[in-house]
Parts: structure tokens; sequence; C-alpha cells
């Protein structure tokens, strides 16, 4: 009987040093970089190639298509069919505030901390290290398995979009991308645009407004430039604000009739905005009080109005809960004003079923008002997600987990969207264990060493047993 867990632990220090290698990757999307061997930036790529070189380096069957996903592969090359782990090796911006270098994986005794440890290399190296438990310990697969990487899982899953297209779709699988026991459904994830003008008209100009660098990242700063005869006046009142208002910190800096203003406060995950702090709609509330004219003040009263402190859309008349999947979620991710340029509004909702996407259009559209505005449905539209409880593939997973760690198994259903849902029998599994910290879209990113060789450990097991499921 295999003792998944020694297997794990024996392999804890290669584990660590492939997975510094990973992280030192700036595998940030950057498209002012993007060429036609590197269509999303030189990080994503490189990140690719360090992933497959790292298996093939050990032997293991690999393709890079397009240098935007590739897989590792395992198992009988004549079985017609196969199953997949879909994990990614792109990650979110670092974002401001580190204590240490995102990019400079630091090991402490109990933690990796870097930009991606805990989303989604960390993870995605736990699951190739349980390929090599398999075949290092030559244990008989019946389908072959895929361990594919992404790598613009963090915007409109460029890669593994491609990937469906040009190659055949697995029985069943998961992705090592979210939290045990198990993500056996995804809320709907839509993204609401508003642009505009960007035309003053009061005795206050707004200069630039900037916030959020994603739409699945809860903005942690903003920062506002604006302009008026008299600006000693908002001292008094920003000290006021923040006394007010003590979940945020500011900064104001005064040059003649020129203000400065940056508010901070806490990055998350855009799929749980109820966890974080949104500056820019807070910024926006403390700004709309002025005599800004035209476009400037209609975005400033919509962000710091109805999109201000409600993450469930109650405001907007878009609040929705459903029995299985739970309440939709809304997250004002980008935010952006340049005078006479453009204004700029990215709103990303994690919805159930039960509310469609052209519902929320129609209800922000309507509070517009008399903002001159269009109102459109952008990004890369998913709908809800759900896998039955029944169902092998998750029995098998939960029994896994259980077994591994003595932990109650259960199903739920979450508002992040995962590589899981492209699947028809996928899931979401691990690498989060119910009782770690989530750090996941945060500064000072990290993983618990011990999750993650646990990780391994679960992995390797559920790889050998899916393997035989139909």
């Amino acid at each position: 009987m295999t003792d998944w867990q020694k297997e794990a632990q024996v392999r804890q220090d290669d584990y660590l040093t492939d997975l510094t290698t990973l992280l030192a990757v700036k595998s940030v999307r950057d498209d002012q970089q993007a060429t036609s061997e590197a269509p999303l930036g030189p990080g994503p790529k490189q990140a690719l190639d360090t992933m497959l070189a790292i298996a093939e380096r050990d032997g293991f069957r690999t393709k890079n298509i397009d240098n935007i996903v590739g897989y590792i592969e395992i198992g009988p090359e004549d079985s017609q069919d196969y199953v997949a782990l879909l994990s990614h090796v792109d990650v979110m911006p670092a974002g401001e505030g580190w204590e240490t270098d995102p990019f400079q994986a630091k090991i402490t005794e109990d933690k990796v901390i870097a930009r991606g440890a805990s989303d989604d290399k960390g993870p995605g190296m736990a699951a190739y290290y349980g390929f090599k438990i398999i075949r290092d310990l030559g244990l008989p697969l019946k389908h072959r398995v895929r361990l594919i990487f992404g790598t613009d899982e963090e915007n409109d899953w460029t890669g593994m979009t491609r990937y469906f297209e040009v190659e055949p779709a697995p029985l069943l699988g998961f992705s090592p991308d979210a939290e045990y026991p198990i993500i056996n459904g995804e809320k709907g994830n839509v993204q609401i645009e508003i642009k505009s003008a960007a035309s003053n008209g009061g005795s206050v100009t707004l200069e630039r407004f900037e916030a959020g660098m994603r739409t699945n990242m809860v903005p942690g700063v903003a920062r506002a430039s604006l302009k008026l005869a008299e600006p000693a006046i908002i001292t008094d009142d920003f000290k006021a604000y923040l006394n007010y208002h003590p979940n945020v910190k500011g900064e104001l800096n005064i040059a003649g009739q020129e203000v400065h203003v940056t508010l901070w406060g806490k990055q998350v995950h855009g799929a749980m905005p109820e966890t974080g702090v949104n500056a820019g709609t807070y910024l926006a509330s403390f700004l709309k009080q002025y005599d800004f004219g035209g476009d400037a003040a209609e975005f400033l009263n919509y962000l710091g109005g109805p999109a201000h402190n409600d993450t469930r859309g109650v405001k907007f008349g878009v609040d929705h809960a459903d029995e299985v999947m739970g309440a939709l979620s809304m997250n004002v991710g980008i935010q952006k004003f340049v005078a006479q340029q453009e204004a700029f509004l990215n709103f990303n909702f994690r919805y159930p079923k039960g509310i469609e996407p052209e519902q929320i259009l129609t209800k922000l559209t309507q509070a517009t008002g008399s903002w001159a505005a269009t109102v459109t449905i952008g990004g890369h539209t998913q709908v809800p997600h759900y896998v039955a409880p029944s169902d092998p593939l998750v029995q098998t997973l939960l029994n896994i987990y259980h077994e591994q760690t003595g932990l109650p198994a259960y199903d739920q259903v979450i508002g992040g969207g995962t590589y899981g849902r492209l699947m028809k029998r996928g899931v979401a599994f691990g690498a989060l264990f119910p009782d770690s910290p989530d750090t996941m879209h945060q500064v000072n990113e990290f993983a618990l060493i011990s999750d993650l060789v646990r990780s391994i450990s679960i992995y390797a097991q559920a790889i050998f047993k899916i393997s035989a499921l139909d």
C-alpha cells in the first residue's frame, strides 16, 4: 500500500527548489510587450517554458501550444481517453506594500512568500510532484493524465481557450486552484464596463483618478489629482473623513492649486470583495461632495454612490441569491478618469443561477441617469457551473481528502472562477485548506509549506484514482 504522505515528504526539498525557480518568473500579462512569439508578453511565455523544461528534465512527455498553453502527460500513450488537471503559471500584478521582493521567493520555517505561492504556482507544482510520485513508483494508469498549464487565467483565459480549440476534451478532471475539501460549483462571471468622455465643468477640476489593476482584484490603493482655487479647504475635510472611516488610510499633498490625494484600503481577491476595502470607491465617496461638473461629477457620484460599499449590488437592484450557489457579489476592479480623454469603470459580478448578465447590464445602465456613458458587457463571460455531489469524481476526491486529513469532507460552491469549469465533469480541488489563511491576490501572498506538501500527497493519490474513472 502506497504511503502517499511519506512519498511527498521525501520530495519536499526538491519541490521547494523547483517552485522557487518558477516563482522567480514575473509572469504578469503585458500586452505592451506582446510579440508573435510571446502573445501575452514575455513573462507568461517564460513561465510556461520554465515549467515544461522542468518536466523535460525529468523525462516527461510535454507539448507547447502557441506559447500560451502547454501540458505534461503520463500514462499509456495508446489510451484513447484522458483525464486532466488544469493549472496556470501566470500571476496577478504584485501591487504595493510588499515586505519582501514578490518575485524572489522567501522561504521561512513554515511559509513560501511570493506572488504566485498560493495562486497558482505553488499548487500547480504540487500537482506536478504528484505526477512524479506516480511515475517514480511505476503505478499503472488506465487513462492518460495531463497536467495542463495556462498562461492567462488571471485575465481572459486565452491559453486554455486555445487548448480546447485544438485538443480533444478530457473525460473529467480538476483544477488545483481553489480550496479544499472540493469546489463542485462556481458562480457565473461577467464584467460590465462603463465608458464616457472625461469633461469637467465645476469650480473644482478632476485631472486624474486611478484605482485598480485587474477586474478580479479589489483595489487596495487609489489616487486622484484635482485643481481648485482654495485647496486648503480640503485638508480638514479629509482628516474628518479618515477619522470617520478608520478602515482606510490616506495622504494629501498640496502644491499651489493642485491637490493630490492617495487612499489605501485592503486589496483582496475580487471573488470575495466583502473581505476587502475598495480604496477607489472610498476616495470617490469623499471627493463627490465638492463642486465638480460634467463627466467628472457623474463619474464620482456613480462610483462613490451606488457603487460604493455594496458588494451585493443592492443599490443597483441586482442583489440575488440562489439556495445552492449563494449570493451575487460585485467588485469595481478598475477605475480611471483622465481629463479630456476617458472615464472608465469595470465591474466584476459573480452571479448564481436565477439572474442573467443582461439583467445586471440593464440595472447599471439605468443607474447612469443623465450621465452620457456607454454601458456594455465586456471581457470573458462565464455561465454558472455545477457538478452533482453524487458524481464519482466528486465522491472520489472527497474520500481521498478525508482519508488523508481526517477532516470533514463536503461539497461547496464559490464565486471564484477556475479552469475546472471548462470541463463538463470538472471541479476545483485545493490547495487551500479550510483552516489556512487565504492571501491570494493580496500583498505578501504566501502559502504554508506544510499545506503544499500535504497537497503533493493528496494530488498523487487523486491522479492515481481518477485515472481509473470513466
